[in-house]
């Protein structure tokens, strides 16, 4: 027997604030039936694609519900609206009879996380979009000979000559091929879009970043590096594990990949590409919203992290990093005593301050009695602490906005 699927409709008077940024907990997205909403945020750091303004069809607050983390935008009605309320628990039931939504959905995560992404590499990494050009890969390929990893020198400099068969370097790269073939292991190279399961030997190469992406993958077992290179050197972005997903960015948007996945330990993943992906969203509703529920945490924390580079107070950065970090890892904000996996150079380097002058802003974050440094790593002895001390920079930072506001309207 089929379970009902229980939408509710709500409404709300112009003026009405729907949804407000911070506030825990998540639990229902919206659906827009009739009128508009205004949606913004604290940290308006890149404006939202279609703007700011919402009309009958669009949807908010998935993010934080899918992510079950707090609200990191604030909706407030523009007219009298009516709307749909979805409950977390009931998306899965929701896509399978309505698969449209959940394509549309995905695909505007996707978007937004691309140029978020680019937001925060511009903001933090300093980086440059040169990656988005095919030929970025005999770079890569370049990068990784330099270093002696030869398998995934071999598979970027196969995929230059593949994807730039008329490239500068097409002569280069098949001689360096030629060199490294006997110390190289490369795996699906080609033909092998109809595989649905695959295995990957340790430290070979799934997918280089800059190549063109028809699919997207799930970790069966062992796990998987996400790497990219930045002003060459090769930047550790995340490490997946079985019942990961990855690469559902290229899959949705057909634009080349933005980072380079790599068998972190042997895998065995399923690729999916699009037709098999159109039929997953009607036919296995709980990996369509497995993958809702990814791209809702990845997206949560990229604002979090945009958000935390707008800080302007150093020390109010660091506190606000560290409120991320539980709110992220979903450590209960009570009185218990908890220890950060980190220690203080790294939430210098988090925070994106030079180490000198992070240096001076640590000392002054460790005046307060309740930090300190155990086995190198950051503790608190009251995780609430964490949290007063975040919202009380925020506070100040807020004040001192509206003061820099008004000091300009009287000038």
């Amino acid at each position: 027997m089929n379970n009902p699927l229980q939408l509710s409709l709500v409404n709300f008077k112009k003026g009405a604030y729907i949804i407000v940024e911070g506030k825990q907990k998540a639990d229902y997205f919206y659906i827009m039936r009739q009128g508009n909403v205004r949606v913004s945020k604290d940290a308006e750091v890149v404006e939202e694609e279609g703007g700011n303004l919402l009309a009958p069809g669009d949807f908010f607050g998935v993010i934080s519900t899918m992510s079950s983390h707090s609200h990191i935008e604030t909706a407030q009605a523009v007219t009298d609206v009516s709307l749909i309320a979805v409950h977390r628990d009931q998306f899965g039931l929701l896509i399978e009879r309505n698969a449209p939504v959940a394509l549309k959905i995905i695909q505007q995560f996707s978007k937004t996380l691309r140029y978020l992404d680019a937001a925060l590499a511009r903001l933090t990494l300093k980086g440059d979009s040169s990656e988005e050009n095919v030929s970025h890969l005999f770079r890569v390929g370049e990068y990784y000979a330099r270093q002696s990893q030869y398998n995934q020198a071999y598979y970027a400099y196969y995929k230059y000559i593949q994807h730039c068969p008329n490239g500068d370097q097409v002569q280069t790269a098949r001689e360096r091929m030629g060199k490294i073939k006997p110390y190289s292991q490369a795996v699906y190279l080609d033909g092998t879009n109809e595989q649905f399961t695959r295995t990957y030997p340790q430290n070979t190469m799934i997918f280089s970043e800059s190549e063109p992406g028809a699919e997207l993958f799930i970790i069966q077992k062992g796990s998987v590096k996400i790497t990219k290179i930045i002003n060459d050197n090769e930047v550790l972005l995340a490490v997946l594990k079985a019942g990961d997903m990855f690469g559902e960015m290229a899959l949705l948007e057909d634009k080349p990949r933005t980072a380079s996945a790599i068998a972190h330990q042997n895998a065995v993943l399923l690729a999916v590409n699009k037709a098999n992906f159109r039929r997953m969203v009607s036919t296995q509703p709980q990996m369509i919203t497995r993958l809702t529920q990814i791209l809702s945490e990845r997206l949560w924390f990229i604002y979090k992290q945009i958000a935390n580079t707008q800080i302007g107070d150093p020390v109010g950065r660091m506190y606000d990093r560290l409120f991320i970090e539980l709110e992220r890892l979903r450590v209960p904000l009570t009185n218990q005593p908890y220890t950060f996996d980190f220690g203080p150079p790294e939430l210098i380097n988090l925070v994106g301050l030079p180490k000198n002058e992070g240096n001076t802003h640590i000392r002054k974050l460790f005046e307060n009695s309740k930090l300190k440094v155990v086995d190198n790593k950051i503790h608190v002895s009251e995780v609430a602490e964490i949290e007063k001390q975040s919202k009380y920079y925020a506070k100040m930072e807020k004040i001192e906005k509206s003061r820099r506001q008004a000091s300009l309207r009287h000038q």
